[in-house]
């Protein structure tokens, strides 16, 4: 049987994103727009001049829509007037924290902003009314996959019998949507050196997704016979803020002690070292610097289990890290509070709830990754 945390962790949806990996500007984009349309929420996505607004074609104004749910920067709730059947999207205030007029890093400028969003499409919001992930093919070849070296018939395969396995019937799509998501997936991670000249968007994805930048994904070969390996490099680009903060992030969710083992947070499916394909040493090497800069974390060793403690909340905690990465952007004036910002955007609570993940064993499945040859 499947993992049944792909039900718990995610939305079943699939091939929303009209065959368009996300590019640059696009969430920039979006949450300006949206923004400027006041408080309470803008209904822009249906809008007949939503193209020159967004400065896209009608597809791309899709694609943006659902890119904006996906890494969790617009939350959709139902329209005030139960007549209007158009959707209202909200920012939620961890947009507002990034891409805002003077937000963390509204261009994505920095490599650790895509790290960042990275983590937040494939894990879930924080709260009673967090979003889940809701790209579960993403989740499955990152999370779910006993394995690095793949071809895209096989990708297919594992998403299908994982889907079929987790959610019902009437959620189970058809299977040219598993397709269209596993080459959205390479268009967004892996410069593609074979481009198909018919498939729509096919060579500007392959300028505009920054998402390359991580080096996450890799082809080799050529034709039918090209495997896509998902790399475990040392990641000299994400930065250890980054990291640690999606490190506490993760244990905000899992834990409801004090503590968790390095193991989970490297091995464990929906963990950060899944989702930046770090083993455990490269994960701790990377963490422990910062770690020791913070008098409520730390490393402690019992029976030979390292483990991270926190003595504070660690969803606080991580947050903390993460602005004073950025230059504590929660300090400026014009920045509100988290429940500022849900008095300006009620929607936000009226949109549909996430689900907390169930607490997972300490003994997590060890990722099984093929050796790189250096």
């Amino acid at each position: 049987m499947s993992d049944s945390r792909l039900a718990e962790a995610t939305e079943p949806r699939f091939a929303r994103h009209e065959t368009f990996a996300p590019r640059y500007g696009w969430l920039y984009k979006a949450h300006t727009e949206i923004v400027r349309d006041g408080e309470g929420g803008s209904d822009i996505f249906h809008r007949e001049n939503a193209p020159v607004l967004l400065g896209v074609g009608r597809n791309m104004v899709n694609a943006i829509r659902f890119w904006s749910q996906a890494f969790k920067v617009t939350r959709e709730h139902p329209h005030r007037d139960p007549s209007n059947r158009a959707y209202i999207a909200s920012p939620t205030w961890r947009a507002e924290w990034l891409l805002g007029k003077n937000g963390a890093d509204p261009y994505l400028e920095d490599t650790g902003s895509l790290w960042l969003l990275h983590w937040w499409l494939l894990s879930s919001e924080d709260g009673e009314h967090g979003a889940k992930c809701m790209v579960p093919s993403w989740y499955v070849m990152f999370h779910l996959a006993p394995f690095s070296k793949v071809t895209t018939a096989e990708m297919i395969t594992l998403i299908t019998r994982h889907v079929h396995e987790s959610y019902p019937e009437n959620a189970v799509p058809a299977a040219e949507s598993i397709k269209r998501d596993v080459d959205c997936l390479i268009k967004m991670y892996a410069l593609d050196l074979e481009p198909n000249p018919q498939s729509q968007g096919s060579f500007e994805d392959q300028l505009m997704s920054p998402f390359r930048e991580l080096g996450l994904l890799e082809g080799q070969g050529k034709g039918k016979s090209r495997v896509w390996r998902f790399t475990t490099r040392s990641r000299v680009n994400l930065p250890a803020a980054v990291l640690l903060y999606a490190c506490l992030d993760y244990a905000s969710h899992v834990t409801g002690g004090n503590s968790i083992s390095l193991a989970r947070l490297a091995n464990e499916p929906g963990a950060p070292g899944r989702a930046f394909r770090m083993r455990e040493p490269e994960l701790i090497k990377v963490i422990e610097p910062l770690v020791t800069d913070q008098d409520d974390l730390q490393i402690t060793d019992s029976l030979g289990q390292r483990s991270l403690s926190f003595a504070v909340d660690p969803q606080q905690l991580a947050w903390d890290i993460l602005d004073r990465h950025y230059g504590h952007i929660r300090r400026q004036a014009d920045l509100p509070t988290p429940e500022e910002w849900k008095q300006r955007y009620p929607g936000l609570e009226r949109a549909s709830k996430g689900r907390k993940r169930e607490q997972q064993s300490e003994q997590p499945e060890v990722l099984e990754l093929t050796e790189e040859q250096v």
